[in-house]
């Protein structure tokens, strides 16, 4: 038999590494959004699922059971042993804790791997997150790292994350940078994913004295982010980083690789060419369509970015600024690791 588990008590076993959360949705169900931290191991791909519920829905629940046993049972030894080399626990979900997790679950008893189930599966934690998010109170203050396009914000960010540093990821929970061109080369999360991803590293930071996030607006991509936040932002401490154009160029170009994504690149900037005057605009469309990257993207920091940064700017408290004027990367990161207060 399974035992049934409450969100709080799953997230609890898996925080404390007791346990594998699998969630048997199909693919593109787990690629829309899951539980952070599980794996997917399909109870039906999303061809077999879409067969199964067209048949449920002109032939009834008898015909698409039968099916579904039938798909099932000749991949069944296959399925059985990817749960078998899982390590240790196993906790697994589906879209509402029904047919495909019992199924799945029962199986699983049978060969003698014993299961938890999440109760009211994927649509249970989603519930949890939306009514936790709306209720949140952040008790903290937050240090907001403030910069021109291309200072490397989010890199610096990501190397605090690595060293223990309290951070929230904005543009990695929306898998998006936050401009026009931000989701170039990246697939871009939806609120689902980002409301889980923020929630989940809230939480992971209960403890911790203050939080360090980037300077975003609302809407980051398809994601926007909930009042509390950007209220954290408005009254947090803001950290503001300069580096030379040099650097900031060499910055954009590695980040966004437009060799590669040279047509994702164009039509970005053919959201924003109206704005700019028009002789600009024709260097910079004819740059890109020539790989002049370089150029293209000096010319769009200085007649597009920069400007709009230093409107943005005068909104907030400079007097509680505290300023990094860095030279290279690493004085970057040592300028704000230094603006910081201890994380412990």
């Amino acid at each position: 038999m399974f035992q049934d588990l409450t969100v709080p008590k799953l997230r609890d076993m898996r925080d404390r590494k007791e346990l594998t959360i699998v969630d048997v949705r199909s693919p593109s169900e787990f690629a829309e959004a899951t539980i952070p931290g599980s794996v997917n191991i399909p109870f039906f791909d999303d061809a077999e699922r879409a067969e199964v519920g067209t048949l449920y829905k002109q032939r009834g629940m008898a015909e698409a059971k039968r099916r579904g046993l039938e798909l099932m049972s000749a991949k069944l030894p296959a399925f059985i042993g990817e749960f078998a080399a899982l390590p240790g626990k196993i906790a697994l979900f589906c879209w509402r804790g029904g047919g495909r997790s019992r199924t799945t679950a029962t199986l699983l008893g049978l060969m003698d791997i014993h299961c938890y189930r999440l109760a009211g599966g994927y649509r249970e934690y989603r519930r949890w997150v939306v009514e936790t998010l709306e209720t949140y109170r952040l008790d903290k203050p937050a240090y907001v790292l403030h910069g021109n396009t291309g200072t490397g914000k989010t890199a610096i960010l990501r190397q605090l994350a690595s060293e223990g540093y309290p951070v929230l990821d904005l543009e990695g929970f929306a898998s998006h940078r936050g401009s026009i061109f931000g989701e170039v080369g990246l697939r871009g999360s939806n609120q689902k994913t980002f409301d889980a991803e923020l929630l989940e590293a809230l939480l992971r930071f209960e403890r911790a004295p203050y939080v360090i996030m980037e300077a975003e607006s609302r809407r980051i991509g398809k994601c926007s982010m909930p009042q509390f936040l950007m209220d954290a932002k408005e009254s947090g401490v803001p950290i503001r980083l300069e580096l030379p154009m040099p650097v900031r160029v060499r910055h954009i170009v590695q980040d966004y690789r437009p060799k590669e994504h040279k047509d994702a690149c164009l039509h970005a900037f053919k959201v924003i060419k109206p704005r700019m005057h028009t002789p600009v605009a024709k260097e910079i469309q004819a740059s890109i369509e020539q790989d002049r990257f370089d150029v293209a993207a000096e010319l769009l920091l200085e007649h597009y970015y920069d400007p709009r940064y230093e409107h943005g700017a005068d909104r907030y408290d400079q007097e509680r600024e505290k300023l990094v004027r860095a030279r290279t990367e690493q004085e970057a990161l040592d300028g704000v690791r230094a603006a910081l207060p201890d994380a412990t």
